[in-house]
């Protein structure tokens, strides 16, 4: 072995393939990992970092982000880079950026600022547009450095509008020309590195305006030649199961059987239909079973909403009392909304019919707390009872605690049960991959990319509800799992000749920080961050970007095209 550029020293490794955590030193050269052995003998001056009482992972790989705006305009790759996430996968959902006509980028801006909240007016200050093909987008993320990798995926909604235009935004069937176009650019894009396509078939993905995203319903030939046509990676997306769900499953496996390709698609635990994920891990197992890849990507924590008096969302916001402050800074709008006139008139209104169930629901709106497991009688319905408060009045003091900045949790997947045993489940089945974080997304009300450490903090050490989970196992989730799904078989593992990405973690002083409000998007936006304290190292490429929750101004990390191999040993 050549001389080590940097040794981990003494760690705790847990490299990733499930094994116990083992004591070893990890000698890096370069970007590459050169050795994993108990002890390693480097010449006098080789860089340490001592992981002596340290756990060492693999860095993770997130499958599941919307970072394709905010990747154009930033090399920070934030909020996921504060929790452990060495590459990221973009493009999901269906929405994105590329390929676009310049006359077509008002749709495409008006379909992410609806579906996954992002505000047009950052979104139209911050986006270079210099590119219109799917490759150019490619190579306008490839002249950026940034502080982890990141991978994309060729969006259906950008496809259909970019080759349809206005018929294809507003969901008229594609003609046999219109397919062959979009199955032709498709393919260029995974030629050109994409790993893989994306599509929604969710009723909830829609404009501000009440526009549904241009690929729900899209036809079964639609979808089929498109991913017929692929030659490469996999297919992801998210679907209603509502049409009736049978029909729904089988139109999907007949498109997997006409392509040959891995699909993946968000697997949630819905309040509705509360047992309703077994029977789709049922279905999943039946395909499996046939030699079809499939996969459903699954949460370890609830997916809600957090609601604040900052924030985009809480059980006031539709109010024409609330409103008339809305515009205000923060300190100004909590000064005016602890005026009694004030808050009498906004307590008086009643809220929009529409929104009641998933903004006033009281039996289910809680305090944030970082392990997202509360029990029921901590709820804002159950505290008031026990106060003798109307629930709503309680909700408004809880909100301007803390200068008007606390935030409360509304759990809407998930957390049907009350509890996390369902997620249990899901998180370990053998045809599911951790997902769902969702970062770059809904910034103004979710911030799940700090998942990653949730699954270490709460299902490895903490959780006290239910059974825990081997923090082996938990590491082999979040890294190899995920990277071997994606084809990226030179990560996810600690292994001489593979990536030398890796997190250097204080297990035991681990933990995830209140999510923070920052107001540093383009046009002043505003967005949720989330970090973490016991992130001694995150290294990306055998460069640390973070250092005890402080960017070390490296920038490493590249975008990924096309799968890879692993590497050999050097």
């Amino acid at each position: 072995m050549a001389d080590p550029t940097l040794i981990i020293r003494g760690g705790l490794v847990a490299d990733g393939t499930g094994a116990p955590p083992r004591e070893a030193d990890i000698a890096l050269i370069g970007d590459r990992i050169a050795a994993v052995e108990r002890r390693i003998t480097a010449p006098r001056g080789t860089p340490e970092i001592d992981a002596r009482g340290k756990l060492v992972t693999p860095g993770f790989v997130d499958i599941h982000t919307h970072y394709d705006a905010q990747a154009t305009w930033t090399s920070e790759i934030l909020s996921s880079s504060l929790h452990g996430v060495t590459t990221a996968l973009l493009g999901n959902c269906g929405v994105g950026f590329a390929p676009c006509r310049p006359e077509a980028r008002d749709m495409l801006v008006k379909l992410m600022e609806g579906v996954e909240d992002l505000p047009e007016v950052v979104l139209t200050e911050g986006l270079p547009w210099n590119w219109e093909s799917f490759p150019e987008y490619l190579n306008a993320l490839d002249s950026r450095p940034y502080d982890m990798d990141i991978a994309t995926q060729v969006p259906h909604a950008a496809l259909r509008v970019h080759v349809m235009g206005r018929r294809g935004f507003e969901r008229e069937p594609a003609t046999e020309a219109d397919r062959a176009e979009m199955a032709r650019l498709a393919r260029e894009g995974i030629a050109a590195g994409a790993l893989g396509f994306s599509t929604s078939r969710a009723i909830a993905h829609k404009t501000l305006a009440g526009e549904p995203t241009p690929t729900l319903g899209a036809a079964e030939i639609e979808l089929a030649e498109i991913a017929r046509g692929l030659g490469g990676g996999w297919m992801q997306l998210i679907s209603d199961f509502d049409e009736p769900a049978e029909e729904e499953w089988e139109r999907l496996l007949r498109i997997l059987r006409l392509s040959g390709r891995p699909m993946t698609f968000s697997l949630l635990q819905r309040e509705s239909k509360p047992d309703f994920w077994r029977w789709i891990l049922s279905q999943v197992d039946r395909a499996n079973a046939e030699g079809l890849k499939v996969s459903g990507q699954v949460m370890g924590r609830p997916v809600g909403l957090m609601f604040g008096w900052e924030l985009s969302q809480h059980p006031f916001l539709t109010r024409a009392a609330y409103q008339e402050v809305a515009h205000l800074p923060i300190d100004a709008r909590a000064a005016a909304l602890r005026d009694p006139a004030r808050r009498a008139r906004i307590l008086a209104e009643p809220t929009d019919p529409a929104l009641k169930a998933r903004l006033n629901n009281y039996a289910r709106i809680y305090k944030l707390t970082m392990d997202y497991e509360p029990p029921p009688e901590t709820s804002v319905l159950e505290q008031a009872r026990a106060q003798g408060r109307d629930p709503e009045d309680l909700c408004y003091d809880w909100m301007l605690e803390e200068g008007g900045r606390a935030i409360l949790n509304r759990p809407l997947l998930n957390y049907a049960d009350g509890n996390l045993d369902a997620i249990r489940e899901m998180v370990t089945h053998p045809h599911t991959l951790m997902g769902l974080g969702d970062g770059g997304a809904h910034v103004g009300y979710i911030c799940d990319a700090s998942a990653p450490t949730h699954m270490l903090t709460h299902w490895a050490r903490d959780r006290a509800r239910g059974a825990k989970l081997p923090v082996e196992f938990v590491v082999k989730r979040l890294s190899a799992d995920n990277a071997a799904a994606l084809g990226l078989n030179d990560r996810g593992r600690l292994a001489p000749g593979l990536k030398a990405d890796l997190n250097v973690i204080d297990y035991e002083q681990l933990a995830i920080e209140r999510p923070n409000m920052r107001y540093d998007l383009p046009a002043g936006g505003k967005r949720l961050v989330q970090g973490a304290r016991g992130y001694v190292a995150t290294l990306v490429s055998g460069q640390v970007v973070h250092q005890n929750g402080e960017a070390s101004g490296a920038l490493p990390g590249r975008l990924i095209r096309g799968a890879k191999n692993g590497g050999a040993k050097p």
